[in-house]
């Protein structure tokens, strides 16, 4: 190889695609989430857990597996295209996973909205109650979620979404707009 070709890592970042036919999903010892992939060197995988790759755009496609090795690194074990070609008690333990990674707040009113130290303080009510939260002040934070929808995602990637920003109030919508006009 000479000194100005890049080495060949394609091994080191290659993205194992899980299917039915490599990887069979169930739960194990303490109800935890395992998986066994077909041909692996380890094989079995205990307490696995669920990732959207794309939670925005794509929710129900590209779920990463992930665990945790024995000095607490995160590692992906492979990636699922569409969860759907998998049995329904895999899917299911797919969604069971993915709620408790994830959960959608739903903004029904805005009742105030303010700008410090380059984040936007929420003071929202959602349906599951009132609720305070703050979101760094970025296009990447505020997400359209269809043609009148917004997804807010937190500083902890919490997704609160706003279903129809029609549905509220002209008040509070001006609240929102006043820093999220796109």
């Amino acid at each position: 190889m000479s000194s100005n070709q890049a080495p060949d890592t394609r091994s080191s970042i290659a993205i194992r695609i899980l299917t039915p036919d490599n990887c069979k999903i169930f739960t194990g010892v303490f109800s935890l989430l395992h998986a066994y992939v077909e041909g692996d060197d380890i094989g079995l995988y205990r307490g696995i857990y669920a990732v959207m790759a794309f939670p925005v755009s794509a929710p129900d496609h590209y779920i990463s597996l992930r665990y945790m090795d024995t000095s607490g690194v995160e590692h992906e074990l492979g990636v699922i295209i569409d969860p759907k070609v998998f049995p329904q008690d895999a899917q299911g333990l797919l969604r069971e996973s993915l709620a408790r990674h994830y959960f959608e707040n739903q903004i029904v009113r805005i009742y105030g909205v303010e700008w410090k130290y380059g984040l936007l303080f929420f003071d929202v009510e959602t349906a599951q109650g009132r609720k305070q939260f703050q979101m760094r002040w970025q296009v990447d934070r505020a997400q359209d979620y269809g043609e009148h929808s917004k997804v807010l995602l937190d500083v902890l990637d919490n997704r609160f979404i706003i279903p129809d920003l029609r549905d509220l109030p002209r008040q509070d919508r001006e609240r929102l707009t006043r820093y999220i006009y796109w």
